[in-house]
């Protein structure tokens, strides 16, 4: 593994090297090298880290350094729109669930994360964009999280089918109201969205009919 390491380490700093210098020759004008340099450097560490088995600090560096690369990004070429903030935030979940490990699948997490998630995007949408109400669509996608984990614990697949059914229900209807609310078109959606539940419950219906005849059978 150390030659693996070794051989990754000088490939990465020679393709790197190569690469820069193809860019400085060609176009010195725009600076693309350091886009494939991010994922050369991924090589080497990858190795080593998984060598070693730290892949909680793996998800510390490799965190570190996208978040890094996305504000040197940021900053070089629109820094008057700060738009890494909207990035940030998923990243540094991923070290965060890794140091929580069994914990990580609990609810209580599972609700801390969506609470936290709604609020900060809810905060900068109030504080770049208050015109439009966008953080009703990472709110949608988030809430998914502890509404499945909290079912599938339960093993209530008809109840979240229903739960899920009136979550997707209000989210056309909110987005509805604030797109175009001139149009009702949030109906149509719903209507496909209904049959859901609907079909779950006659499946579990005729499946307790069928093991009540099976069971009637061998008596």
């Amino acid at each position: 593994m150390k030659h693996f390491i070794s051989f990754s380490v000088v490939g990465s700093l020679m393709t790197m090297l190569f690469l820069g210098i193809v860019n400085y020759t060609t176009t010195p004008q725009t600076v693309w090298f350091i886009y494939p340099c991010i994922l050369l450097l991924l090589w080497p560490i990858t190795l080593y880290f998984m060598s070693k088995k730290l892949y909680k600090q793996y998800a510390v560096i490799c965190s570190a350094m996208v978040i890094a690369f996305l504000i040197i990004e940021n900053l070089l070429y629109s820094p008057q729109h700060l738009w890494f903030i909207y990035a940030v935030y998923p990243i540094v979940w991923w070290p965060i669930l890794m140091y929580l490990e069994e914990k990580a699948k609990s609810l209580n997490i599972a609700l801390i994360g969506c609470a936290s998630t709604i609020f900060y995007y809810s905060f900068i949408n109030f504080i770049m964009s208050p015109q439009y109400p966008w953080a009703i669509y990472p709110a949608f996608l988030v809430i998914w999280w502890p509404l499945a984990l909290y079912h599938a614990q339960k093993r209530t697949f008809v109840a979240f089918s229903v739960y899920a059914s009136l979550h997707i229900s209000i989210f056309f209807i909110i987005v509805n109201i604030v797109s175009s609310p001139s149009v009702i078109w949030a109906i149509y959606p719903i209507f496909l969205v209904l049959w859901w539940p609907l079909s779950m419950y006659f499946y579990v219906y005729k499946r307790r009919l069928y093991q009540r005849s099976t069971m009637t059978k061998d008596f």
